[in-house]
């Protein structure tokens, strides 16, 4: 959001480092009071400024001794996975995010196993709130288990939207286009699918 002081104070440190890590890391600073993104640097998860953060609850959260949470894995809707940490910044208060897309590692693993940063379990209370990365952790793991979401079929489909509505995905407002651009399909072929899906639970 330009004119925030936290975009002005935090934001060439924040470019710094996606220009560093270009086009492989994207930056993502957070405002935890209004729960709401204010910037992003090299942009490659969707998000955008002015959506909402769904940080969760930051007080649960047991940071290093550095104050830095993770490495910990995230997992984007087209099946690459991140290794990803967060930092609270203060005066003024804002969350720091870094996403690292991991892919050319994992591609070269044979050869930079030894030099990979380890990744700790992902701090749960971050996601707590968060429909957005559970949208993309379910179709995202859905691909790396069966392919691009261009080659599923009509059940494999089913299967991953019966998870997301198990986990009431479908009762936040503004889900289904988030879901429906995670599976490459139309929002009326969500709500179709979805239709078809409690039909037969009912």
């Amino acid at each position: 959001m330009s004119g925030d002081a936290r975009v002005e104070r935090y934001g060439p440190m924040c470019a710094a480092v996606a220009a560093l890590l270009s086009p492989r890391a994207e930056v993502v600073l957070h405002d935890p009071e209004d729960d709401v993104v204010l910037a992003v640097w090299n942009p490659f998860s969707g998000r955008k400024a002015g959506d909402p953060s769904l940080l969760g609850d930051l007080a649960a959260m047991t940071p290093g001794t550095d104050g830095v949470l993770g490495p910990y894995p995230k997992v984007l809707a087209d099946g690459r996975s991140l290794s990803s940490v967060s930092v609270v910044l203060r005066d003024p208060d804002a969350v720091l995010c870094i996403n690292l897309d991991r892919t050319p590692f994992e591609q070269a693993a044979a050869l930079l196993s030894a030099f990979a940063a380890p990744v700790a379990p992902r701090p749960e209370p971050l996601f707590e709130h968060d429909w957005f990365d559970r949208v993309n952790q379910a179709v995202g793991s859905f691909v790396r288990r069966h392919g691009p979401v261009e080659r599923w079929s009509k059940a494999e489909r089913l299967e991953v939207l019966s998870e997301l509505d198990s986990a009431g995905v479908f009762a936040v407002r503004g889900a289904a286009p988030e879901v429906a651009r995670a599976m490459g399909i139309s929002r009326s072929t969500v709500y179709a699918l979805l239709a078809e899906l409690r039909e037969e639970k009912s």
